[in-house]
């Protein structure tokens, strides 16, 4: 009987250190040093690992390795990190940024590429890894490693629309009158001309960014300009239809919206305290970690302050620095555990930015919101919040203390915020099976089909003007055409011909 124990005692203990057969080598990059790029990629990565595969991952954000997971620390080669930047460095026109993102992205894919461990892996002759994961932003040169090493390759992209680039993802275009770019300042065209600025927008954003693509290539070539870029087996997008609106999405396009949530912790005993004994509930306040709350305009903090003087309930600011004369219903603190935060019953409201983490961690906890969009994709995200009739939104630089009370009153009073906040939260959460289960499931099926090229669309082998039909309408034009002037000749030969019968009878 002892022997017995003891064999099965060394079977599981060899079961526990060994991994099952059927794990794979997944080599991945994050290329943008946003914090809430990097969260996205961490959820999608941290479910694998939970499935015993073995990620390697190339990164701007590290916290350690750990069984089955390894960091290559990108900082190291001069990757950089987007976090407490001025808001006036942030707020550059969208225009101007667009050629700005293809070339930060190509940027960012030198500075990967330099750095010496990704050097051993591209320069060796043969490859340990079963699959790329990495995140595309605005030039396709992330494809590359994929390209060399002859592997199959995922894309993971933490904004939930980016029509810019989805000829070059999927070979589609999404339908510029009911799928707004990411840019955009609202979420749903309503109107004939927020459909003609959409469609006016999405034209010259991609002119400028084939524009500067093919001018970088040319006065800047890069080695990865000579290899032909691939197309992903599958995309992971960051995306949710109860906080971005319902669309057409190609097949290999798997939303995972909220992956990054974590499970609740306890929170700090004088964060705590602090929110339960508030008797009217309490509101949270961040503009999350890209920009600095102390660079916003003084005269708007001197609104925010007397405005939040004036509400019975108490506020906690995630601010960088000290702020002096502050009434103590205001706690001040430079980080704060936000998900934790939003979960606690007695927190009511949710004043944003409308960063992309925080809003599925506010639709997550059911928590109403006024939104202050700064930029980027911050207006669209709030928007359809707004339509989801879970929030109001505010410009932060035209608020004043009266409008900012009366917004934050009604969002308190009218029960209608907090109902429909509680019903996103309900429908966010019904799903067949969680996000990282579909994060494992897509995976593994790419791994076991090898690269699942059955996935992709047909549309990726036919030029653009094949894919406009533009050759075919060229085609009808010239039949229409033809018979319009065989129709026209025609009837002038018969007008003749009366008019000479009619001629010779008179």
């Amino acid at each position: 009987m002892g022997k017995v124990l003891i064999s099965i005692m060394i079977w599981v203990l060899f079961g526990l250190f060994i991994q099952p057969s059927s794990s794979a080598r997944i080599l991945a990059v994050e290329t943008v040093g946003g914090k809430s790029h990097w969260n996205f990629m961490k959820g999608i990565l941290q479910a694998l690992v939970n499935n015993r595969h073995n990620v390697t991952v190339f990164t701007p954000f590290t916290d350690g390795n750990r069984e089955n997971y390894t960091e290559v620390d990108t900082t190291l080669g001069g990757a950089m990190r987007f976090m407490d930047m001025d808001l006036n460095q942030m707020k550059i026109s969208m225009i101007t940024k667009i050629g700005n993102f293809v070339a930060l992205s190509r940027m960012q894919c030198d500075q990967v590429y330099k750095n010496n461990k990704m050097k051993e892996i591209l320069n060796s002759k043969r490859t340990d890894f079963d699959l790329l994961i990495i995140e595309f932003f605005a030039s396709d040169c992330v494809s590359y490693i994929a390209t060399v090493l002859n592997l199959p390759l995922i894309y993971v992209t933490p904004l939930p629309a980016n029509a810019l680039m989805d000829r070059t993802i999927t070979g589609h275009v999404s339908n510029p009158s009911t799928v707004t770019e990411m840019f955009s300042l609202h979420s749903v065209s309503k109107t004939f001309i927020q459909r003609l600025t959409q469609i006016f927008l999405l034209i010259r954003f991609k002119i400028i960014k084939e524009y500067k693509e093919l001018f970088l290539k040319y006065t800047d070539p890069k080695h990865y300009d000579l290899i032909k870029p691939i197309s992903p087996s599958l995309v992971f997008v960051n995306r949710h239809f109860i906080i971005d609106a319902s669309s057409p999405i190609p097949t290999n396009v798997i939303n995972v919206g909220g992956i990054h949530l974590k499970e609740p912790r306890k929170l700090p005993k004088d964060i705590l305290d602090f929110i339960e004994l508030s008797p009217n509930g309490v509101i949270y306040f961040t503009f999350g970690s890209t920009v600095k709350m102390s660079s916003i305009p003084e005269h708007i903090k001197k609104i925010l302050i007397e405005a939040f003087a004036e509400i019975p309930q108490r506020v906690i600011w995630k601010y960088e620095n000290e702020l002096e004369k502050i009434p103590k219903s205001i706690m001040i603190k430079k980080w704060l555990p936000q998900r934790d935060i939003l979960l606690h019953p007695n927190v009511k409201l949710f004043i944003s930015h409308g960063g992309i983490s925080g809003v599925y961690e506010t639709v997550d906890a059911g928590v109403p919101v006024l939104g202050l969009p700064l930029f980027g994709d911050q207006h669209r995200n709030i928007d359809n919040l707004v339509n989801a009739g879970m929030a109001i939104s505010m410009d932060l630089m035209s608020i004043t203390r009266d409008n900012l009370l009366r917004n934050i009153l009604e969002l308190f009073n009218d029960e209608k915020y907090t109902k429909n906040a509680e019903t996103a939260s309900k429908i966010f959460k019904d799903r067949p099976m969680s996000q990282a289960e579909s994060v494992v499931y897509w995976t593994e099926y790419i791994l076991r089909h090898k690269g699942a090229q059955h996935l992709k669309s047909h549309a990726l082998n036919l030029k653009w003007y094949q894919y406009y039909l533009l050759d075919v309408l060229t085609l009808v034009f010239i039949f229409i055409s033809v018979v319009i002037l065989i129709t026209t000749k025609m009837f002038k030969s018969i007008n003749k011909i009366y008019g000479l019968i009619f001629s010779k009878k008179l």
